[in-house]
């Protein structure tokens, strides 16, 4: 069992079907929980946005400065 850090609940969260870095729901906030620990469970608020779709965004910038490039 694990706590939520925004409302203190009780997460109950099985450390065999969870990784660190999962990324979870408090069933009563609704807060995006990210597993820092395994064993024992331990949570901490998920950082706003997913890393993947951070990079996603920097590629299509990258993207974008390429095609100014061959404008000019």
């Amino acid at each position: 069992m694990a706590t939520c850090p925004e409302c203190d609940a009780d997460v109950e969260v099985d450390e065999y079907d969870v990784d660190k870095g999962d990324i979870i729901s408090c069933p009563e906030c609704g807060t995006n929980l990210e597993v820092t620990n395994v064993s024992p469970v331990e949570l901490e608020t998920a950082p706003e946005g997913d890393e993947d779709e951070l990079d996603d965004d920097d590629s299509e910038d990258e993207d974008e400065e390429e095609e100014e490039d061959w404008d000019e």
